[in-house]
């Protein structure tokens, strides 16, 4: 483990990331969203989602450097006597679950379907790409819109777990199509060139050929757009959270969270929104910092 990481500063990308102050504190920043929300359980000082523990005597309490606030609550409480940092900790698990799971599955169906158009071409590349022309003639939160009104009508008493099900079909099925273009795009590049024919010439299956060259050749931008597509992905399950479409209120994410101190906004209780929505850009601005530092570093013309 550790030779590997030596290994890896020492190579051109880890050189680039030690001298890049912004990608160290873009990673910093992650790496603490990161664990605090897959940690909560330990991390939050509350469980916030424990109805025996509630107390609607401290609902909507103010911070606690405010004059009304109690140290029992750092962040203050929402409308149920929440404490707001232990939500949006959860909150957060929430949805960086949904936001990577989504980039995952429109990786590996953009990938798969972008290598098949571009290594075969014909009519399967003409077939594919003119259903990517369709997709993106939608704009994606509408897409995701309808998706989850249409998943929440055929199964209003869905368990929880087909209600994330749903949500997370519904961010990747336009999230693909961006993999596909860009996969198909360099294996187009790629199956031309000399260790491809080689190969060939030499009897290689097509699928071996596609995994084994062609494949960790293309990887480079999958990993670029992806790192950014994360970002994207948890904005917008927030977007749908925040019109009540996304995940069920009984585990609200960072979007739910917004939603319902957005009733309190103008009345004072500013803290019950701003901090949800601090943390939401925390998490945005670090991945896509990391995307943009990513992007330079696999570039060969900027080395």
């Amino acid at each position: 483990m550790k030779k590997t990481l030596a290994r890896w500063l020492d190579s051109d990308v880890g050189y680039s990331f030690r001298t890049s102050p912004v990608a160290i504190g873009a990673a910093l920043i992650a790496l603490v969203c990161v664990v605090c929300a897959v940690f909560a359980g330990w991390v939050s000082p509350h469980n916030p989602f424990d109805l025996a523990t509630l107390e609607l005597s401290d609902a909507r309490l103010p911070p606690a450097w405010s004059a009304e606030g109690s140290a029992k609550y750092l962040l203050g409480t929402d409308d149920q006597g929440r404490d707001i940092l232990s939500a949006v900790i959860y909150g957060a698990r929430i949805s960086l679950i949904v936001g990577l799971v989504s980039v995952v599955l429109s990786v590996v169906v953009g990938v798969v379907l972008g290598l098949l158009a571009g290594f075969f071409g014909g009519w399967l590349d003409s077939f594919l790409m003119r259903v990517c022309d369709v997709m993106l003639s939608f704009p994606p939160i509408l897409v995701a819109l309808l998706i989850a009104g249409v998943g929440r009508a055929l199964f209003p008493g869905a368990h929880e777990s087909l209600a994330f099900g749903v949500l997370i079909i519904s961010i990747s099925l336009t999230g693909w199509v961006q993999y596909a273009r860009t996969v198909r795009g360099s294996t187009l590049v790629e199956r031309n060139k000399e260790y491809v024919q080689a190969a060939r010439v030499t009897g290689v299956a097509p699928m071996r050929i596609m995994l084994r060259h062609v494949l960790p050749n293309v990887m480079g931008p999958v990993m670029v757009l992806a790192t950014i597509q994360v970002a994207t992905a948890i904005i917008t399950e927030a977007t749908l959270s925040f019109l009540g479409v996304g995940v069920p209120p009984t585990s609200p994410s960072l979007g739910t969270l917004i939603s319902i101190g957005n009733q309190y906004l103008f009345s004072g209780e500013w803290w019950i929104t701003v901090f949800p929505g601090l943390m939401l850009v925390l998490i945005a601005l670090s991945v896509n910092l990391l995307g943009d530092w990513l992007r330079d570093a696999l570039n060969p013309r900027l080395r």
